[in-house]
């Protein structure tokens, strides 16, 4: 399972979409296909939309996580549009039914996509106002049975034990457990995102998407950003 921050979706710009990055994205996924690997995607709508800050303007939080579900729509529209055009068959699924653009979630038919070689993108995170996408992402790869669940950061190679940007001396984490990063509410996901991932033994890599290959790397089990496992 494939996490992609909205974020990192704008590339270097403050808002939107950078077709470079979503080139990018797709031309690693298909290498990634080609070795065997089954990949799946939860996507964010950050460069979209920010249910938080819409919030603090004055927007109901419930219609402001709606939109922002939408905002996760487009996104993966627009990487499924990129990714069919590198020759990578792709579906996407939303948690909201949306059915002119996109398969509602059906568990048992992303799976069969998956086994003939698509790839699935999950959008509208789990469908439910005031859970993020992270959580959507841990959930999804529970239910689909997924080996490991990779988060592409926009810019951050990993985990910290402080923010970099602010502390130029921050630890970075090879490897840490999940007990860990909650108990020290380190930034890797929200705490409900990293209990289910620990409760269901489900390990995260958690990498810089800007890398070069970072995906490749990862899949292959190359040492790249930060492993969160149950085991010590």
């Amino acid at each position: 399972m494939l996490k992609i921050s909205g974020e990192a979706l704008s590339g270097g710009k403050e808002f939107g979409i950078d077709t470079q990055v979503l080139k990018s994205i797709a031309r690693q996924l298909k290498k990634v296909l080609e070795s065997g690997v089954e990949v799946a995607i939860v996507i964010g709508g950050g460069n979209i939309w920010r249910g938080a800050n819409a919030e603090a303007s004055g927007i109901e939080r419930v219609t402001a996580d709606y939109a922002g579900m939408l905002a996760t729509v487009m996104n993966a529209l627009a990487l499924q549009d990129i990714m069919e055009k590198e020759g990578v068959v792709t579906r996407t699924q939303s948690a909201i039914n949306i059915q002119a653009v996109a398969e509602p979630y059906i568990r048992r038919r992303a799976i069969r996509h998956m086994e003939k070689g698509r790839v699935v993108i999950f959008a509208a995170g789990t469908g439910n106002p005031y859970m993020t996408t992270d959580t959507a992402a841990a959930l999804r790869a529970i239910e689909i049975g997924a080996e490991v669940l990779l988060m592409a950061k926009n810019y951050v190679d990993g985990i910290y034990d402080s923010d970099p940007v602010k502390n130029p001396g921050a630890k970075k984490y090879d490897h840490i457990t999940h007990l860990e990063a909650i108990n020290q509410r380190l930034a890797v996901m929200d705490t409900t995102a990293l209990s289910l991932c620990m409760e269901n033994h489900l390990p995260i890599i958690v990498f810089d998407l800007m890398s070069p290959d970072s995906i490749e790397r990862a899949v292959t089990k190359e040492a790249i950003g930060t492993l969160v496992s149950s085991e010590a």
